[in-house]
């Protein structure tokens, strides 16, 4: 469907240029946002490629349950915990975090 599409990568890390630090959206509200409804894998493909020293704030999207969806013990699940907590976000003792209080509203006060 949107597999390699440069132009896609590129509507994505648009809107995830546009979320506010200690703050964090879904993948599917990645998504969403750039007009492409249940998309949420292909948001994971365009943050994959993203090029090495981006300053895309990649580390502010997080998986539905409000969980880091990299591998537990990697060095880039390390980097995000660590950017987020950075931020002000804080885990719960079972590695999520409260979307309800950290999520990210467009166009909704900050």
């Amino acid at each position: 469907m949107f597999k390699h599409d440069p132009d896609l990568n590129q509507l994505i890390w648009q809107v995830v240029a546009l979320i506010p630090p200690g703050k964090v959206a879904t993948y599917g509200d990645v998504a969403r946002q750039a007009g492409l409804a249940k998309a949420a894998r292909r948001v994971g493909l365009a943050l994959r490629q993203l090029p090495q020293g981006s300053k895309i704030p990649w580390h502010r999207v997080v998986n539905a349950q409000g969980r880091i969806s990299l591998p537990d013990g990697t060095a880039s699940q390390y980097t995000q915990r660590e950017r987020l907590e950075a931020e002000g976000i804080v885990f719960r003792g079972n590695k999520s975090l409260d979307l309800r209080q950290y999520r990210w509203e467009p166009g909704g006060a900050e």
